[in-house]
């Protein structure tokens, strides 16, 4: 399966192994070795008397307690991370001499986090927010970390403000409040007044910023790198991953409703993958300009609030990642991890970007405090696959034994080792980029002055259904700007993407109709809406509403047809156990009426049936089609579920049995359509994907 590095692969999983299942069979000892009688009561004077202060085992147990939890991420806090392979499908050579994308078929063990930028470690998966898309290849020139985004774009053209906007989108420092949303004065008073955040907030407002999954959603490095090959010529590079699945996103309501019935909802949903075999896969492609092409474009190459329109610098598939693997322990793996965009191999450098020079920097800095050692890349997670040998010594979590006495370079006694590698043996030189000019604090360029252009091209881009949940979604994160000089600054800024689009979130959160007007931008980008993006039945979610007395044939023909489109699907009745059909099928039951929440499936198939308390059943059944039929999505209706049918609207998407001449399947399709917007008519035009 593995080509040359399968050999690294097999040592990196045995190290990991050395840390699973160590307790199995082994008696209880303490971390020092010693043998533990008794771990249940503590040492006390009698019966009834005081603990003593000689207890040492209970004062180890309960210190180590104490220290157990290290300081979250500042951002970033809430994540997940798996494990994973990357393989080479494009030999590219041509234009970078890293190792690990030489050869199509080569393959890479690679760690994947995911993560939302603006809650704290114990908020919810499905909050407006950004999120990270962090993959550590472990290649044999060492670790090389990816940092990317589900957005294509950043809020900040210099890693300078990357406080001010960080401090701006956290909770208010007086209260602590709110936590993990953009709904409050601060945000929005920053955006106002940084409008170079225009097109981020944007990506931020639109259904991107509430993905169905972390399996349906894109990565995208951000900045500006490059590319340079063995006679050390350079290309800039940006790095993106495509989801096989597409790219599809959650409703508002959808979203909020998810945070407090099933706020890890991302979390078992690329659990419940893995663990059934459905591997999330992404295509990681490549932009690439050439050097002598730098200014050929109306937007900076280095600018990392621009993106680069595919239409114009087209994506190069070269590999394919398939997370497999679930971690064995979240802290000694997640939570330890340790991501730096530093981490580069030959091959891969970078860019003069304002916001990537200042990220080299910040990441190893963060780390450095969170983590409490100068060792993170001795903690197991992060330990590259190939030998390290260095000079730094020390610090707190010091694993290896350093026995040399030579300590220093350059060195005699030593015969000068470990020893410099020259870049044409595999060393790592950093690319001789020309630099000229003053040193001075200004903006990075004039180009960078242009804020609304790309902002009108991603508006241009939308279908119109996506227009109008980005409009709501403005309404609904600035009206709860307490601020109404804030609520009109912000429409007044949105008039220079789309006068019509200012004008109505001005007419939703209370403000005067903006004066302004837009750039002069007619392009779209038709790969950044989600209506060009891949529809599949496979993984989505169905529930089945249903009692017994169903129909054996028909139940047991879509049951089948889900099975083989790989469609994921859970029984909901009135109570666990099993439900009987008129002719003796037993189905198990997954969930109840009362632990299962409409907003958790993708789509439904009401059965119905009969159970105990039908009258109540029956309000459950019909709050579920209502609510799916909100949500524009696919309902398939069985024969024996008829009372059910939506009497309200038009029925796109709502499939019945008694009417469809093959109800499996025509089910099935609509569960790969995933949404019907035509269910809801602005003016007299359907809300339809493109």
């Amino acid at each position: 399966m593995y080509t040359e590095n399968g050999r690294h692969l097999n040592v990196k999983l045995e190290q990991l192994k050395r840390y699973r299942r160590q307790n199995a069979d082994r008696p209880l000892t303490t971390d020092a070795g010693l043998k533990i009688a008794n771990n249940r009561w503590s040492l006390r004077a009698g019966e009834r008397g005081p603990l003593l202060f000689q207890d040492f085992h209970f004062y180890k147990k309960q210190s180590h307690f104490s220290r157990e939890r290290i300081p979250e991420k500042v951002v970033h806090a809430r994540g997940f991370g798996v494990h994973g392979i990357f393989e080479c499908t494009k030999a590219m050579g041509s234009v970078t001499k890293a190792h690990f994308l030489q050869e199509a078929g080569r393959t890479t063990p690679v760690f994947v986090r995911f993560s939302n930028f603006i809650g704290s470690k114990g908020s919810k998966d499905t909050a407006q927010d950004v999120r990270g898309f962090a993959t550590k290849f472990y290649t044999q020139e060492g670790n090389y970390d990816n940092l990317a985004l589900n957005f294509a774009v950043f809020i900040m053209q210099d890693a300078m403000k990357f406080v001010d906007f960080t401090h701006a989108v956290k909770p208010n420092p007086v209260t602590d409040v709110p936590q993990a949303t953009a709904a409050h004065d601060h945000i929005w008073d920053y955006v106002a007044n940084n409008q170079e955040s225009a097109h981020f907030i944007m990506w931020l407002m639109s259904l991107r910023g509430r993905p169905r999954s972390w399996r349906m959603m894109e990565g995208y490095a951000v900045n500006t790198f490059r590319f340079v090959n063995a006679e050390g010529k350079s290309t800039f590079v940006r790095f993106v991953w495509k989801p096989k699945l597409g790219v599809h996103g959650l409703l508002l309501d959808e979203a909020n409703i998810i945070g407090g019935v099933d706020p890890d909802f991302h979390r078992h949903d690329l659990i419940e993958a893995i663990e059934r075999g459905a591997y999330p896969q992404y295509d990681f492609g490549v932009q690439l300009i050439p050097e002598k092409d730098e200014f050929k474009y109306d937007f900076d190459l280095l600018d990392a609030t621009k993106l680069w329109p595919e239409e114009i610098i087209p994506v190069q598939i070269i590999g394919k990642l398939t997370l497999n693997r679930l971690v064995d322990n979240f802290f000694a793996e997640e939570e330890q991890s340790s991501f730096d965009p530093s981490n580069l191999v030959p091959g891969i450098a970078v860019s003069n970007d304002p916001v990537l020079q200042g990220r080299l920097f910040a990441y190893r800095d963060t780390d450095y405090h969170r983590l409490g050692t100068g060792n993170i890349e001795e903690i197991p997670i992060n330990r590259p696959i190939v030998e390290t040998n260095y000079n730094q010594r020390d610090s707190y979590s010091r694993y290896r034994i350093d026995a040399d006495p030579v300590n220093y370079h350059a060195n005699s006694l030593a015969g000068n080792t470990p020893g410099e590698v020259p870049a044409q043996e595999g060393g790592y030189g950093h690319y001789p980029a020309k630099v000229k000019g003053e040193v001075k604090r200004e903006r990075p360029s004039s180009s960078f002055a242009d804020h609304f252009s790309q902002a009108r091209l991603f508006w241009n881009s939308m279908s119109p259904a996506e227009k109008d949940d980005l409009v709501k979604t403005f309404i609904f994160h600035l009206g709860k700007v307490k601020s109404k000089s804030v609520r009109e600054q912000n429409a007044a800024m949105f008039a220079n993407v789309d006068r019509q689009f200012a004008e109505k979130i001005a007419a939703g959160i209370g403000v005067s109709p903006p004066q302004g007007s837009r750039v002069q931008t007619t392009e779209s980008s038709p790969i950044l809406s989600m209506g060009s993006t891949t529809y599949s039945p496979h993984t989505q979610k169905v529930g089945i509403l249903m009692g017994s007395g169903f129909n054996d044939e028909e139940v047991q023909a879509v049951l089948e047809t889900l099975e083989q489109s790989r469609v994921f699907f859970e029984v909901i009745s009135e109570k666990l156990g099993t439900v009987t059909g008129a002719n003796g099928m037993q189905i198990e039951v997954n969930e109840t009426c009362l632990t299962a929440y409409p907003v958790l499936y993708d789509s439904l198939y009401v059965v119905g049936g009969t159970v105990d308390n039908q009258g109540q059943f029956d309000l459950d059944v019909m709050d579920f089609v209502h609510s799916a039929y909100k949500f524009f999505k696919p309902i398939g209706i069985a024969s024996t579920g008829q009372q059910y049918l939506p009497s309200f609207g038009n029925l796109a998407g709502v499939i019945s049995a008694g009417k469809s001449t093959n109800f499996p399947r025509d089910f099935v399709q609509a569960v790969g359509q995933q949404r019907f917007w035509g269910r809801v008519l602005v003016g007299d035009k359907a809300l339809v994907r493109p």
